[in-house]
């Protein structure tokens, strides 16, 4: 009677230790490390915006627009992303039928860190000071490679994505025109230049916003966090 009553004690002992774990887990969700800062915080849009329809996807023609038209052009971009953009479980969900997302702030040399996820020949990347991409999809070479590079390598060193339906995790550094990116603690990008896709006769732009990119399918983003480095 005893022992009976002892397993039963130590399978609820087990469970409330199970139950507290994964609160602690997701409550860590959104929760920047030392040093860094939460680009989304896990509830709402807030701190980002819409990318521009073509062509002023395009950094240096986005520029040069009148700043009224530009405002004017935003608030469209806005509407669409919160169309296909919302929040679930504490991540960003994309349908796959907008445009991207991308930060209200622009950045020069950061390191950052992102959790993602996507579906069966899932598709996507990051733009990193608005010029693509460090590559997200579901293929034989892997994601983190510079993709739009031509000159510069743009294939990953190694394939160390988790099977789809998981969660990988990218930490990218980006000091001037060098990327290095990891893949779920594997250094895949060591230290490529990264080429401007919109001007390819000039090197990356300085400074620029961060965008999350998808082609067609449903696509998670969460845990995003970024530390500026000074110059």
């Amino acid at each position: 009677m005893r022992l009976a009553h002892l397993r039963v004690t130590l399978l609820l002992a087990a469970f409330t230790l199970v139950h507290f774990a994964n609160h602690a887990a997701s409550a860590a969700d959104n929760t920047p490390p030392p040093g860094f800062v939460a680009l989304f915080n896990g509830t709402d849009l807030d701190g980002w915006k819409g990318l521009l329809a073509s062509p002023n996807d395009n950094p240096a023609k986005r520029l040069a627009l009148p700043a009224e038209q530009r405002a004017k052009l935003q608030e469209e971009a806005d509407e669409n992303v919160r169309a296909h953009w919302k929040v679930e479980a504490g991540a960003l969900v994309f349908d796959g039928k907008g445009r991207s997302l991308c930060t209200a702030k622009d950045y020069g040399d950061f390191e950052m860190f992102v959790d993602w996820k996507i579906l069966p020949k899932g598709d996507s990347g990051i733009y990193l000071r608005g010029s693509p991409q460090v590559q997200i999809w579901e293929h034989p070479a892997g994601s983190g490679g510079l993709y739009n590079n031509k000159v510069n390598p743009n294939n990953p060193l190694k394939k160390a994505d988790k099977p789809v339906g998981e969660w990988n995790t990218f930490r990218i550094r980006m000091v001037g025109d060098k990327v290095n990116v990891w893949l779920n603690g594997e250094l895949v990008t060591d230290n490529v230049t990264m080429e401007n896709y919109w001007e390819r006769k000039k090197g990356i732009y300085p400074t620029g916003q961060i965008e999350l990119q998808n082609h067609g399918n449903t696509l998670w983003f969460k845990n995003i966090f970024i530390r500026e480095i000074p110059r």
